[in-house]
């Protein structure tokens, strides 16, 4: 259950983080969103109500919630960098997925939004300086403090780690 759950492992913020690193992780984001449609655009809509493991997500849900997160993300970065080191609105991504619109609203409006999101967000990440990528923002769940750098690793572990769902599950069903 823990492999599929974390089919690549839980996010490990690195003891430093190079600029190589932060460029590796910038291009995984970049590549995300045409990665994930050329994976869910063919499935069924019965596929898209598959869910990634028992109890888990379906794959609609999973595609929404992708969006609907990468989107928060967007958001927290702007804050670091016009305010010192603001408590973000952490949401409820459990009740989020469970929305309406998450079960069952087409996908290709949630690939689209990811696609307009990641484009805006690479932008962005590729103009921060090594001192902007040193700004922080603090997560009122533990109190804990992030810096720009460590999210911009998180979000493309975050983006890879659904991926993976996805396609863990279209390569076990045989789809």
């Amino acid at each position: 259950m823990e492999e599929l759950r974390y089919p690549i492992g839980k996010f490990e913020v690195p003891e430093t983080i190079t600029t190589e690193q932060i460029e590796e992780w910038i291009t995984i984001l970049e590549d995300l969103p045409g990665k994930l449609e050329n994976l869910v655009k063919p499935l069924t809509k019965e596929q898209l109500e598959t869910p990634y493991r028992p109890e888990g997500w379906t794959v609609r849900q999973m595609v929404h919630h992708v969006s609907d997160s990468h989107h928060h993300s967007y958001t927290r970065f702007k804050w670091a960098m016009t305010e010192d080191n603001p408590v973000i609105k952490p949401y409820f991504e459990k009740e989020w997925s469970n929305l309406f619109d998450a079960r069952t609203a087409p996908i290709q409006m949630s690939l689209d939004h990811l696609k307009a999101v990641h484009a805006k967000l690479v932008y962005f990440l590729r103009g921060l300086s090594e001192k902007a990528l040193q700004r922080k923002f603090t997560h009122p769940e533990g109190n804990t403090e992030t810096t720009l750098a460590e999210n911009i690793g998180r979000y493309a572990w975050h983006g890879s780690h659904h991926y993976a769902h996805i396609k863990n599950l279209v390569d076990r069903s045989g789809w």
